[in-house]
């Protein structure tokens, strides 16, 4: 077969592959779904566009092709023979840019659970969503302890600031008793 109608096929079959609502992303959310979980999907205003946001467990999920991001020792990720430098070079700045996004977010409180498409397979997918399931609900513990201290925090902050003004007031009285 020419080297043209290759890389035509090639570019058809890449351009087919897109980035939301993927069959992965779709099970998991519908599993979700099913378990009582309400989300979000692909919220631009966050870093990355997460594919599904939990605001309520302050949670995003993240469902990675294996190939795409580069899975380490699984089957589904095997670099291309043809190109390789550049698909390497790919996966790389996909991997870099992953690293950046959870950062990035959890910089702004969020908790980032990643999961990969071989996880969503029929023989494992039981165990993923328990496992996602069971992250989700403690991140929105944790999330809704770290609420309650602040509000704690500020409504310590707020009865000092009322004794302090109180102190000062009762200190200007006696200060204008005395003059």
């Amino acid at each position: 077969m020419p080297a043209i109608q290759i890389d035509e096929r090639r570019h058809r079959n890449m351009a087919a592959i897109h980035s939301a609502d993927t069959k992965p992303e779709l099970v998991l959310r519908h599993e979700l779904w099913r378990r009582g979980f309400r989300y979000r999907v692909n919220v631009r205003r966050l870093p990355g566009s997460p594919d599904v946001v939990l605001p309520r467990y302050r949670t995003v999920v993240f469902v990675h092709g294996c190939f795409w991001h580069g899975h380490k020792d699984c089957k589904n990720y095997t670099v291309p023979k043809t190109n390789t430098e550049f698909w390497t070079a790919k996966v790389a700045r996909n991997q870099a840019r992953d690293q950046d996004v959870w950062r990035k977010l959890e910089a702004k409180g969020w908790s980032v659970i990643i999961v990969w498409e071989c996880e969503l397979k029929n023989a494992t997918l039981e165990d993923t969503v328990y496992r996602v399931s069971q992250e989700i609900a403690r991140n929105g513990q944790l999330y809704r302890e770290a609420k309650e201290e602040r509000k704690q925090a500020r409504i310590k902050y707020q009865k000092e600031r009322k004794e302090r003004k109180e102190r000062e007031q009762t200190l200007m009285k006696e200060a204008k008793s005395l003059s």
